[in-house]
This record gives structure tokens, C-alpha cells and sequence, in this order.
């Protein structure tokens, strides 16, 4: 294709970027980024793309128009480009969660013209187009969002284009999906956070150097919780709902376990400790992670 278009071009964004002009799957990349910081080191890496200074100077020049900014964005990105759209334009986006933003982008974008949800399940803890990496969707699951409405031809578009990518592509309604990631991320994440803030607060109760002596466990949730905040803040209140009754079903559990350990209940814990074992071999049969000590680390 000739062009695309991306808004933000963080982490995920420069990804895509650096992966587009490694394919070659479009003549010219336009980049709008708002983040002084992020435009600053856009140009010093020399990234491979045309910055522009307002979105709406790309679209009609792009087939393909992908949000890769948090979704608290959307709706000022969404009025900013209205007039300038086409039922040809293909456009995506990358968020977390679907069904609250669906909303704010079916209140907002003008009539006839569609918008096909994409989840890439990929990321890290660090944020900044420095961090991006042409390899990061490799393998990846990317979740296709599909509804009665959906546009049939920019889904099957848009399964090439991640494919090509690098991802492996899979079809699911909003409302499934996120139901699925309120447990598979959004509560691990939400849970990462609020440990770190319990080490915390222990720490300053305590007045132990408590951050010091950090075992494995608490080191690894701290690289969860080291993830971009503005970005999960917007993933907490857009998938608030699901988010709720995954944390109501995590305190329940919580609780079970409280309570084998205070009745010292020998057989009951040791079902559960055996039981969520079984998860990790799971994760390792299904190539979800590798097998080898430290997470790979070393």
C-alpha cells in the first residue's frame, strides 16, 4: 500500500513502524505524536517515517490509520480526523480493552465509516519509541475484533496486515474479550501494582530497608508494575466492569487461602498449591513462554 498512518508512536507504535519498513508493506509511514519526549527521540534514532505536526494532514494520504495512543485519546483523535475519512480508509487500533471504547468511538465517528478493533498481545514494562523492536509481534497472539457490522473486508485486510507482522490472529467479539483479559491481565497487572504499594507501605510501618532485600517474587511483580500508568489507568476504568468481578473473585480465593494457612489445613492447600501448578505446563505446552530458569533472563 502507499501510505499509513500512525498515531503514537510509543513502545508499540515505533514496533509496528520499525516492522512495516522492514516488510516494506507501505511506501511511506506518516507518524503524529504529541509526547515532546517521544518526537525528540523519534528523530534522534532516525526512525523511518514523516512526522506530522496534526493528524488530520496524513489521512488522506493513508490507507490504513492505527491508534497506538492510550485510549483516553481516542475521542479527541477521533473529532480531529472525522471530516477527513472515507468508507475506504482501513482503521485499527491497539488498545487493551474493547467494549467502553467501542462506545466512545460509535458515539463519535461519523456514519459509514468503519473501525475494526485489534489487540496485539504484546508489550513490556518499558515505554518510549528507544524501546520499540521491529521483533516484537513475532508469535504473538493479535485479537481481531468482530461484530454483526464489522466490515468483512477490512477483517480479512487487517488479518494479512498482522500477519505480516509477524502475529497469529484470532477472531473474537468485544464483550468475550474482554471478560478474558480482565483476568489474563488487567487483574495481574492491577495485582503487580498493589503489591509493590503493599511492599510500600510495609516498609515505611516497618521502617525495615524492605526494597533492599527483594526476593524473586516481589522483583518480578515489580517489573509489572513498572508498566506505563497512564496507559493501564485507561485499561482499569474502560474494562471497569470485568476488572471488578475478576478482583471480587481473586479476594474470595485470597481468602480461601487465608484460611487453610490459619487452620493449618494440610490437604486442602496442597490441592490448590498442585492444582495452579499445572497452569505453568499449560503455558509451556501452548509456547506461551519459554522453559528455562529465570524466565530466560540470563
Amino acid at each position: 500500500m502507499n501510505s499509513i498512518l500512525i498515531l503514537g508512536c510509543g513502545l508499540l507504535g515505533s514496533s509496528l513502524l520499525r516492522k512495516i519498513k522492514y516488510k516494506k508493506l507501505a511506501k511511506k509511514v506518516f507518524v503524529f505524536e504529541k509526547s515532546k519526549r517521544n518526537l525528540k527521540k523519534i528523530k534522534s534514532l532516525k526512525l523511518p517515517c514523516e512526522i506530522v505536526k496534526k493528524p488530520e494532514d496524513a489521512v488522506h494520504k493513508s490507507k490504513l490509520i492505527i491508534f497506538c495512543t492510550p485510549m483516553s485519546q481516542y475521542k479527541n483523535l477521533i473529532l480531529k480526523i472525522n471530516k477527513f475519512l472515507t468508507p475506504s480508509h482501513i482503521i485499527t487500533d491497539i488498545g487493551s480493552s474493547k467494549m467502553s471504547s467501542s462506545k466512545i468511538i460509535k458515539k463519535n465517528l461519523k456514519k459509514n465509516i468503519f473501525w475494526t478493533s485489534s489487540h496485539p498481545i504484546a508489550g513490556s514494562e518499558v515505554s518510549g519509541p528507544e524501546h520499540g523492536t521491529r521483533d516484537l509481534f513475532n508469535n504473538k497472539w493479535c485479537i481481531l475484533i468482530k461484530e454483526k457490522k464489522s466490515n468483512v473486508k477490512h477483517i480479512k485486510f487487517l488479518e494479512f496486515f498482522w500477519k505480516k507482522i509477524g502475529a497469529k490472529t484470532v477472531l473474537m467479539n468485544a464483550k468475550k474479550h474482554d471478560k478474558i483479559f480482565s483476568m489474563t491481565s488487567h487483574l495481574p497487572h492491577l495485582i503487580a501494582y498493589n503489591l509493590v504499594k503493599s511492599a510500600q507501605d510495609f516498609e515505611k510501618r516497618q521502617k525495615y530497608n524492605l526494597i533492599k532485600f527483594s526476593a524473586g517474587g516481589l522483583r518480578d511483580f515489580s517489573r509489572i508494575a513498572a508498566s506505563n500508568e497512564v496507559m493501564w489507568r485507561d485499561i482499569f476504568f474502560d474494562n471497569g466492569v470485568n476488572v471488578s468481578k475478576a478482583i471480587d473473585l481473586f479476594i474470595k480465593n485470597l481468602n480461601h487461602f487465608k484460611k487453610d494457612i490459619h487452620r493449618k489445613n494440610n490437604n486442602s492447600i496442597l490441592k490448590k498449591l498442585t492444582q495452579t501448578k499445572k497452569v505453568r505446563s499449560k503455558i509451556l505446552k501452548l509456547k506461551q513462554d519459554i522453559n528455562r530458569p529465570d524466565f530466560g533472563r540470563n
